[in-house]
């Protein structure tokens, strides 16, 4: 909530003359004091604001400081308390919603208008989600190591981090950290992380921003080239854009596209049933032979 709340100060701070200490402390609901050091933090951040003591002084951004105000318009008002308001999707709670009203069109003339983005950051498992994302988040704030259960493509494993960021990335959730275990940065998706505890106090190290491009994370080891029927043409455009294919003479939809490794080629080929003719690589064709060859045994009935 610090965060959304020294948001909300600089935003009034931008938008008006002075506002006093008490003010503030009345529109967030803290106390006087949790709202001075919240103004020495924005001060640290690199933002004058100037106090003045006695009948109409508060807290205000220093006069040089003033040709900035344009900066936070009000579509970026309504865009910044979009996305705190998307993080109340995952948590359960009201907090940053709460955080919004305070500068909404019926409190505040700081925000007019109505709100047009929304956004919902939740899964399907929200709640399990939630109670992660909490629990990482006060082992990133305190320090703490991350133990966990972990279930990956390559199989099941016990892991200790260093937990330093929370993502959200390709629709899902991630902790970033330095793994114990195999001595490196690792990115962990919550989803597949199971048994969450924390455990004792670590010395942090200087932590490199996440590299999440798509050949970082996603490298392109395996390349297919398929024919797709036409009536799954959304699929392509929703997955790669309306550029990755070329129409046939026939009308098929001829596609290439890299994957990460085999299993992943298999499993998006499969998904189309009947809609997808895998023309290269060659032992892709014979694996995927052979696949179809053994569901047909056990839907057979025939199968083990």
């Amino acid at each position: 909530m610090k965060l959304g709340r020294m948001i909300g100060i600089l935003a009034m701070l931008l938008q008006r003359d002075s506002v006093t200490a008490p003010e503030l402390a009345r529109r967030f609901e803290v106390s006087r004091r949790t709202i001075q050091r919240d103004v020495d933090a924005l001060c640290r951040a690199g933002i004058p604001i100037a106090s003045r003591q006695g009948s109409g002084g508060g807290f205000s951004v220093m006069e040089g400081y003033r040709v900035d105000r344009a900066l936070l318009t009000s579509p970026d008002m309504r865009a910044i308390l979009a996305g705190l308001r998307s993080l109340d999707s995952v948590s359960g709670t009201r907090r940053y919603a709460q955080l919004m009203e305070k500068l909404s069109p019926g409190s505040s003339r700081l925000v007019p208008g109505s709100d047009s983005i929304l956004i919902n950051l939740a899964g399907w498992y929200r709640e399990p989600l939630s109670e992660k994302i909490a629990l990482l988040e006060t082992a990133i704030d305190a320090g703490l190591l991350a133990r966990f259960h972990y279930y990956a493509p390559s199989g099941e494993s016990e892991r200790e981090i260093e937990p330093y960021y929370i993502l959200f990335q390709w629709g899902s959730w991630y902790v970033h950290g330095w793994c114990r275990d195999r001595r490196d940065w690792r990115l962990f998706k919550l989803n597949r992380l199971a048994e969450l505890r924390l455990g004792e106090a670590f010395e942090k190290r200087d932590a490199p921003w996440p590299d999440l491009s798509a050949n970082r994370v996603f490298p392109e080891r395996f390349r297919v080239k398929a024919l797709i029927e036409p009536r799954l043409r959304w699929r392509l455009v929703e997955e790669y854009g309306p550029e990755c294919y070329a129409v046939q003479p026939d009308g098929r939809l001829l596609f290439e596209g890299g994957f990460a490794d085999r299993d992943n080629a298999v499993t998006w080929l499969l998904s189309f049933e009947d809609g997808a003719q895998l023309l290269e690589p060659e032992e892709l064709r014979t694996e995927m032979g052979r696949i179809a060859g053994r569901l047909m045994e056990i839907y057979n009935g025939r199968g083990e």
